[in-house]
């Protein structure tokens, strides 16, 4: 043990030998700081805009301004969610007549088309397309209560394709294109 102990010592002296640097490493490292491109004056006003956006500044609030900062957060999240369940995916009311919606893509040299959407929740086999007499176009219809559906196919079981007959929907959450059909009146 004490020999493991003096080879650390001896290890430990060396390494507190002060090390020699060269003089003229500051002047080559300041060099090449000074030749290297400068940025541009508009460049410098985005930087200090952004070194001023990023400095911490004490924020106080009263209690009643808390109290309505919440209650305008609550009422935000109330409306949007009000909102998103009245008009996106909204499944059939009962006892309202169901439309009969044809849906229509061209994919040439596919093997299979699905209808993928809001109202078969997104199953890649619950709605198989056909193809209309082998020439790429591919058709199914579906019984769709009043609502906003997003929808769209999928080729081949891997590529994701809007309809572009259709309106775009808002991306999903996985960054694929979708499209959006209304039945009826909202």
């Amino acid at each position: 043990m004490a020999e493991h102990e003096d080879i650390i010592q001896r290890a430990a002296e060396v390494l507190k030998e002060p090390v020699r640097i060269d003089p003229a490493l500051d002047k080559r490292v300041m060099a090449a700081i000074e030749t290297s491109r400068a940025p541009r004056a508009g460049t410098q006003r985005v930087w200090a805009a952004v070194d001023w956006l990023r400095r911490g500044r004490p924020v106080t609030v009263s209690p009643l301004g808390g109290l309505a900062l919440a209650a305008g957060l609550a009422a935000v999240l109330l409306v949007g969610r009000w909102w998103l369940a009245g008009t996106v995916g909204q499944a059939p009311v009962e006892g309202a007549q169901a439309a009969v919606m044809q849906f229509v893509v061209v994919a040439p040299g596919a093997a299979t088309v699905s209808l993928v959407g809001d109202f078969n929740d997104w199953s890649t086999s619950a709605t198989p397309m056909q193809v209309v007499e082998g020439n790429g176009i591919w058709s199914v219809t579906v019984p769709l209560g009043p609502g906003r559906y997003r929808y769209a196919f999928l080729v081949d079981g891997s590529t994701w394709l809007s309809d572009p007959s259709a309106p775009r929907a808002l991306e999903d959450d996985f960054g694929r294109p979708n499209s959006v059909v209304t039945v009826g009146g909202l």
